[in-house]
């Protein structure tokens, strides 16, 4: 009898078979969050913890891994002194922001494309530039993918890639080659043409399939946030929506569309959503300003998104065509 007791004693103790089943499971961290705490995490290390092997034993060789053992130090001392005005995001359409409350500037990086595939999973971001909610535009639009790539059971940044998009037609690019041409003509200083570039106003209105991006982005929102918040249904607020302010998402900033988009003012195009119950809501897209003369776009809650030719949204709402 003794030793069955010593027996069973033993493999209730020491069997991981047992115990693995009354201990909760950490979630494997992503790629996403492993990018974050690369760049932005407080902890010493972590820069150099998601380099592959072979880099860092390169920069060990060098004599340089004690020179980039300081990089995580730095960032943490930014995210210090940057407070609630820098935030990151393990999920939704905006990964980092940052808000000058001085200057009412707000910068926001936004994951475009997560393709994750295995072992390898490349994250796409843009950056998208605010001053007092309105969009900031530039003919220059850079991206970088991230690369990260399973080692030993750690994500680890494998590549970079930067892209930069010159729309060699953009009105704005050719206004700002123009004044600086201008200005050479009559003699005027390097400076001056700097000075002259900065202030020339970037108002160029999206393309019509940004606006149906723009579109889709909102559908899909309302469909998380719908799914999120049952007890309120579909809301009729872009602001709740929005993707930076809280530190935890809430009905009242889903983190689920950038700040822009959640304005209501996006590319030449006023977003206006109504008609919003648990049931449904309807989401109107209509030309202003620069953009007069483009097509109305309009949909709800059945993904469905129609389009009306003379520019009207109560068109689009009673006779809108589809778009395919």
């Amino acid at each position: 009898m003794r030793k069955f007791v010593v027996a069973a004693f033993s493999l209730l103790f020491c069997s991981p078979v047992l115990w693995a089943k009354d201990t909760p499971q950490e979630a494997p961290q992503t790629a996403r969050q492993a990018l974050i705490e690369m760049f932005f995490s407080k902890e010493p290390g972590t820069f150099l913890k998601h380099l592959p092997a072979a880099t860092r034993a390169t920069l060990e060789k060098s004599g340089a891994l004690a020179t980039l053992q300081q990089y995580s130090l730095l960032a943490g001392q930014l995210q210090t002194q940057g407070g609630k005005s820098f935030q990151t995001f393990e999920t939704g359409s905006v990964m980092l922001a940052f808000e000058d409350p001085k200057t009412s500037q707000k910068v926001e990086v936004v994951v475009e494309n997560d393709a994750l595939q295995g072992e390898q999973d490349d994250i796409e971001l843009s950056f998208h530039t605010y001053k007092e909610n309105q969009a900031q535009r530039t003919p220059f639009m850079p991206r970088v993918v991230f690369s990260m790539k399973m080692e030993s059971g750690l994500w680890t940044l494998n590549e970079i890639a930067v892209t930069i998009t010159l729309p060699l037609a953009d009105p704005d690019l050719l206004k700002v080659i123009s004044d600086g041409m201008k200005a050479r003509t009559v003699g005027a200083t390097p400076q001056m043409q700097l000075q002259t570039q900065a202030q020339t106003p970037m108002r160029t209105p999206g393309s019509d399939a940004s606006i149906l991006t723009a579109v889709r982005m909102i559908l899909g929102a309302e469909a998380t946030y719908s799914a999120t918040y049952p007890a309120v249904g579909y809301t009729c607020t872009l602001s709740d929506l929005d993707g930076f302010g809280a530190a935890q998402a809430s009905e009242h900033q889903a983190m689920l569309i950038n700040s822009g988009l959640a304005s209501g003012r996006y590319h030449g195009y006023t977003f206006s959503l109504s008609q919003c119950t648990a049931a449904g809501f309807r989401l109107t897209a209509a030309p202003t300003g620069e953009s007069y003369g483009r097509r109305a776009f309009c949909a709800d809650q059945s993904g469905a998104i129609r389009a009306s030719a003379d520019g009207s949204a109560a068109t689009c709402v009673s006779s809108g065509t589809p778009v395919p």
